[in-house]
């Protein structure tokens, strides 16, 4: 057999192992991985035997493949980003929608039905059956998102003249689909809020003062 015979059935067999292994993989980054290299051996091979339609294919599902990778990588730097000690919400300010509310404005009650988010701009807020102040930077009113009957654990007053954004339950859930940072760093407030919640003592009873 022909050396250069050879070197090209190699290179099929190898193609043709490393689609196999494409196959076998259990996570997304090893298998976009496995899948380019396939392509590029199949590219070689299909295009030193004239195989066009091969050829045709691998050109095509190469770039895919790249692409495709490239989101898995992008969506890994996003988390790795969110694992900071405090999390960015600047993406609400951009989809959000700006109001404003005087000092004393109850934005919502408990147990109204969730229809939205907050970010925090300007001033202060209290959530008050939580006995949390909110500043600026900060997400509100995300908790009732996870709730089973979707409506509001607590009450919201503006302590100040207050600046907000805010995002709809349409926007909001998009945000985490498109964005799994924005998601983590939502489902992190979530925890620390409650937990927050948890360490305020109970308020103490007001007596009436002796005559």
């Amino acid at each position: 057999m022909e050396p250069v015979t050879v070197i090209i059935e190699s290179l099929g067999w190898i193609a043709s192992g490393l689609t196999i292994a494409t196959y076998a993989m259990n996570t997304m980054l090893l298998l976009r991985v496995l899948a380019i290299l396939s392509s590029v051996f199949f590219l070689a091979y299909g295009t030193l035997l004239g195989l066009w339609p091969l050829v045709a294919m691998e050109a095509t599902l190469l770039p895919i493949n790249i692409y495709r990778l490239w989101q898995l990588l992008s969506l890994r730097r996003k988390v790795a980003r969110s694992s900071g000690a405090r999390a960015d919400f600047d993406i609400v300010r951009r989809y959000g929608k700006r109001r404003t509310a005087a000092a004393g404005t109850i934005l919502f009650r408990k147990g109204d039905k969730v229809d939205r988010l907050y970010l925090l701009s300007k001033g202060r807020v209290r959530i008050e059956e939580m006995g949390i102040e909110i500043q600026p930077g900060d997400i509100f009113g995300e908790i009732a998102f996870f709730t089973e009957d979707a409506t509001r654990t607590a009450t919201a007053r503006a302590i100040d003249d207050v600046e907000i954004y805010d995002l709809d339950e349409t926007r909001f859930l998009r945000l985490q689909f498109e964005d799994p940072g924005f998601g983590l760093a939502v489902m992190r407030t979530v925890t620390r809020r409650l937990m927050e919640g948890n360490d305020v003592p109970p308020s103490a009873e007001v007596r009436p003062a002796a005559p």
